[in-house]
């Protein structure tokens, strides 16, 4: 007799029900009314059972019209009944009749009726087995003998399954492999072995779970219970190679969810009995610095044998020193140079200012100040800065009038909203060298304004061939900075060619780009022309753009003079037509719509007021894992947010994996439907590294501003998740505080109803094909005008903020927006699924005030509108109570990260063109063909009901089309003698009907259209 074995894995994140905020939830399995149920886990919202239910299956071969049912309740102790936590119906076409086929699925729970408030998802392995089952068993726990016969024919079907190996190691064999050589000799002589040596011991597969952690390799082995594991698909392909894949075991998944927190930031706490002043970096927590301002000296004594002295100034708290630039011979240096120490950190009482005089063996004392640091004035912003004074020197003794000599300081105790914090050398970068402390620092960017640039080649006249005796060839090549693109030839061989093309550029402030027009005959130039990019016209609003001018085409031995050197006239030339503009109505795009910062023109007159201010602070990170492996795995932490065309960029920390930067930014919002970015990077350019060496990528997080409420402060852990070759990776949490602050209500309110984009994006829209190589033209400019700045924000970490790969192909990806499209067609499927119920009567009494509610919108069809309203109106007020507390995040499960194949993601990490061995591209685009193969089948069934519904009034089928009309004429007789009423009565009535009145056969219209013509038997 053949099992069904349910294996009930885990459930994550389940609905509260004991009114504690917990759950003692338990699983019960419906399988052709037989019922078991799983052991209750006490509270528990993330409940890990590993159990399987065996079911008995009378008859294997119609177990694909069967449904095995999954019900998840909370163990109510207190009374006699369950609750409902949620439910799961699977159909029996989707269980394969083999262990090795399962795999686990993460199933959604679904609700019991419309008003259910229902959250979490399951996970389940489901399989059957003909005539055997050996394994836990919570029924009856008997154990069956394999039936030999069954076991081959299985066997034939499908090859033996591999297993999985955690971690790949090293082979000089292609990364995959096909498995299905169609080869029965060997298939059964593989199968003859394995059933051998299942008499003479039991196989036992052992899979762990490779944690997130950092380091070498992962925690501790589970215990020694049957694991469940997510067998990789053996079909097609095995995984080898050196890549290593994390896979995660269900129920060990990492934490990848937001962590509420309440830090002692004075936005939160008030300012009862607080310093008011902190107001001014409300958003973080404050944090101490001593500065000390040095400025300049004067008199100092000479040193050196030859008369002369190279100062340099040593500022010493502890064990922390500073030390400023040595200028050489020179009495009277000026150093203008800031040092913060951070008061925490502080290992002493005194502050220490020595001079001292450079030399070769041992530098020379000049003379020192020492300040008590308890003495020390506090400044607080606003005030303006601490003016500096002249101390006089003492020597080592602290004797004041033994030497000459004074120095210039100013000494105060101020916070992270100084103004001299960016600029300072800090204590936390002590051991950064003096070429490479800018790295360090933090820093304001803003990139730059960008504007399309059209050019509409129309003509050219008179041209000049290169070969004489026949006609050019010809076609038009624009190059403007890095960008290059041509026209078609012409059609024909003429000295009069006509293009009538049209070509887009981006081009940024302050336009020092010119405009390079070459003419190419059969790929020789014939003719050139520079056009500098400033001085060009603007469109800002208006669909017409400037007029066309004519251009002289200059010969390539003119063109290549300098600007400068007087050409003599020229009396003829070839000319060429041509329609130039700087379209400032549009918006560049330098990052995708979905998640844009970004949606203001380029030009300055057609920007609206903003409508708010966003405040983000910058507070901490923890658990960080360690990027470099020198000192037992250190990092060197820093943060990078983006929105519009402002970068911030925070101080460096080094060698911490839990750093404090507690650094406050504010931006201006036009549009609260933008998306904020910020990111986290460990620094690779500090201690003399290679120019060449690139910024490591910790982890990234949006927050869209329309998801935050008005003048609320979130703070919260964000999970810094990075997918990488060898799987998904959790690199720490990032603790930030965000505060949107609306001031303007009407025009954010106004907001919603205006379009997305400029006016222009809609009046003269621009084609598809030229979208996504603006946007990567976009991105290169901004990543090379940043990169210029000092520091530099380097092009890895401006292509990884505007996600530069967004628009290549990942299954991954693919996968995600297909479950997504699913999870919006649960809705409707729920719908569905809930009026199917009221036609068959499950519920009687909702069943009868659905009828009564039918005939009351009959009889008065003007409550009908009003009725719809309402009940959303209802639905909103009542969906107020669950709304989300929390910003959205980086979501693993939704994008399909956990769980994903191991060729996936090398897939997903190619570069284009792809660089792998043929195999795996063959393997690769079969089985691109296969899904492919599927879409174009449901693409032609669409097609198949649409054609079928054009196809009843066009006499393809002479006796329906005869039929359809006859009905119609009928119809129209017998509705127009008949009140509305009533044929919605009668028509509602017949739908609604009782279940005994009701056929399994499928109606008479649906067979009626399924009978009607399509096109696809005209396919070849």
């Amino acid at each position: 007799m053949a099992k069904l074995v349910v294996e009930v894995l885990d459930a994550s994140d389940l609905m509260p029900k004991d009114g504690q905020g917990s759950a003692n939830p338990f699983v019960e399995v419906d399988f052709e009314g037989h019922k078991q149920k799983t052991q209750p886990k006490v509270k528990d919202l993330n409940p890990v059972w590993n159990e399987n239910l065996v079911f008995n299956i009378q008859n294997p071969g119609d177990l694909t019209d069967k449904t095995i049912e999954v019900f998840v309740y909370n163990d109510n102790k207190q009374g006699h009944h369950k609750n409902f936590l949620g439910k799961v119906r699977i159909s029996g076409v989707s269980v394969p009749f083999s262990e090795s086929e399962a795999v686990v699925q993460r199933y959604p729970l679904d609700k019991r009726g419309l008003f259910s408030n229902i959250k979490g998802d399951i996970a389940l392995r489901i399989y059957a087995v003909l005539g055997a089952y050996s394994g836990n068993s919570n029924s009856n726990g008997q154990v069956f003998e394999p039936e030999p016969e069954v076991l081959f024919q299985q066997q034939q079907q499908q090859p033996p399954p591999q297993p999985v190996n955690v971690n790949f190691q090293e082979s000089k064999e292609t990364p995959l492999q096909e498995i299905n050589p169609n080869k029965p000799g060997e298939e059964f002589k593989e199968f003859s072995d394995v059933k051998k040596k299942k008499k003479k011991e039991k196989e036992v597969r052992t899979f762990y779970s490779v944690g997130t952690g950092g380091g070498g390799g992962g925690g501790p082995p589970p215990p020694p219970v049957k694991p469940a594991v997510v067998e990789p698909r053996g079909d097609f392909a095995k995984a080898g190679g050196p890549a290593v894949m994390h896979m995660q075991v269900p129920g060990q998944t990492p934490d990848f969810g937001l962590v509420e927190t309440r830090p002692p930031v004075a936005a939160r706490m008030g300012y009862w009995g607080r310093d008011k002043t902190a107001s001014t970096y409300d958003m973080v927590e404050q944090m101490q610095f001593l500065y000390v301002n040095v400025v300049k000296a004067k008199d100092l004594p000479v040193m050196d044998i030859t008369g002369s002295l190279d100062p340099y100034v040593e500022v010493k708290v502890g064990n922390y020193r500073g030390v400023t630039r040595h200028l050489e011979k020179n009495q009277y240096p000026v150093w203008n140079r800031i040092f913060a120490f951070s008061k925490e950190r502080l290992q002493s009482s005194t502050l220490e200012v020595i001079v001292k005089d450079k030399d070769i063996a041992k530098d020379d004392f000049v003379g020192k100040v020492e300040f008590d640091i308890i003495d020390v004035p506090v400044r607080v912003p606003p005030d303006s800065p601490l003016a500096p004074q002249w101390y006089k020197l003492a020597d080592k003794k602290g004797n004041k009038t033994t030497l000459p000599g004074e120095i210039m300081l100013a000494v105060w105790i101020g916070t992270q909203a100084d103004e001299a914090f960016p600029e300072a050398w800090h204590s936390d970068a002590h051991s950064v060298s003096q070429q490479m402390l800018a790295n360090t620092r933090s820093k304001v960017y803003f990139s730059p304004t960008l504007y399309y640039l059209r050019i509409h080649v129309i003509e050219a006249q008179d041209l000049v061939p290169a070969e004489k005796g026949r006609a050019p060839v010809s076609s038009v090549r624009i190059q403007v900075w890095h960008q290059g693109r041509s026209t078609r030839p012409a059609q024909q061989g003429t000295y009069n060619p006509v293009w009538n093309e049209e070509l887009m550029f981006v081009v940024a402030e302050p336009f020092d780009e010119s405009i390079i027009v070459s003419v190419d005959d059969k790929g020789e130039l014939i003719g050139r022309l520079l056009i500098p990019v400033r001085g060009l016209p603007q469109r800002r609003e208006v669909p017409k753009p400037p007029d066309a001018r004519w251009y002289n085409l200059l010969k390539p031995s003119l063109a290549e003079r300098e600007e400068g050197e007087k050409k003599r006239e020229i009396k003829f030339s070839s000319k060429i037509h041509l329609q130039i503009c700087l379209d400032a109505g549009y918006h560049v795009l330098d990052e995708s719509t979905h998640f844009s910062s970004d949606l203001q023109p380029s030009s300055k007159h057609l920007r609206k007021p903003s409508i708010g201010i966003l405040e983000l602070g910058i507070l901490s990170a923890k658990n960080l894992l360690p990027m470099k492996s020198k000192d037992g795995g250190t990092t060197d932490a820093y943060c990078v947010a983006k929105y519009g065309n402002k970068w911030v960029r925070t101080r460096t920390l080094l060698d911490t994996l839990a750093p404090r930067w507690n650094e406050q930014y504010t931006w201006e919002v036009h549009d609260p439907c933008t998306v904020i970015t910020i990111g986290v990077f460990d620094n690779n350019h500090i201690n003399g590294s290679r120019e060449d060496a690139r910024d490591q990528k910790i982890g990234k997080v949006r927050i869209r501003l329309s998801t935050l409420e008005t003048d609320r402060i979130y703070t919260h852990y964000y999970p810094l998740l990075v997918l990488l070759p060898s799987g998904l990776k959790k690199h720490g949490e990032l603790h930030l505080a965000v505060r949107f602050t609306c001031t303007a209500r009407g025009n954010m309110v106004t907001q919603y109803a205006k379009p997305l984009l400029p006016k222009m994006h809609y009046v003269h829209p621009i084609s598809v094909r030229h979208i996504d190589w603006l946007r990567h033209q976009a991105m290169q400019i901004v990543a090379l005008r940043l990169s210029r700045a000092e520091p530099p924000l380097r092009r890895e970490i401006v292509e990884y903020m505007l996600d530069v790969d967004l628009h290549m192909f990942s299954m991954r990806r693919s996968k995600a927006n297909f479950h997504r499209i699913m999870s919006l067609l649960s809705g409707i499927s729920a719908v569905c699924r809930w009026f199917d119920g009221i036609c068959h009567w499950r519920n009687p009494l909702t069943t009868i005030l659905v009828h009564v509610l039918f005939l009351i919108l009959v009889c008065y069809p003007e409550l009908i509108l009003p009725t719809i309203f309402l009940y959303l109106f209802v639905i909103g007020l009542w969906n107020y109570r669950f709304r989300p507390k929390h910003p959205p995040h980086m979501d693993a499960r939704l994008s399909r990260a956990e769980y994903t194949h191991p060729d996936e993601l090398d897939e997903e990490f190619d570069t284009f063109p792809t660089s792998r061995p043929t195999d795996v591209v063959r393997m690769r685009y079969d089985r691109l063909r296969s899904v492919a193969g599927r879409v174009q089948s449901v693409i032609g069934d669409l097609a198949t009901q649409g054609e079928r519904a054009l196809s009843i009034l066009s006499w393809r089928d002479p006796r329906a089309t005869a039929i359809v009309i006859i009905l119609a004429l009928f119809s129209a007789v017998f509705l127009y003698v008949t009140p509305f009423q009533v044929v919605a009565v009668l028509i509602g009535l017949y739908w609604l009907r009782h279940p005994r009145f009701r056929s399994k056969l499928p109606s008479v219209p649906v067979n009626f259209f399924k009978r009607l013509p399509a096109k696809s038997d005209m396919l070849l």
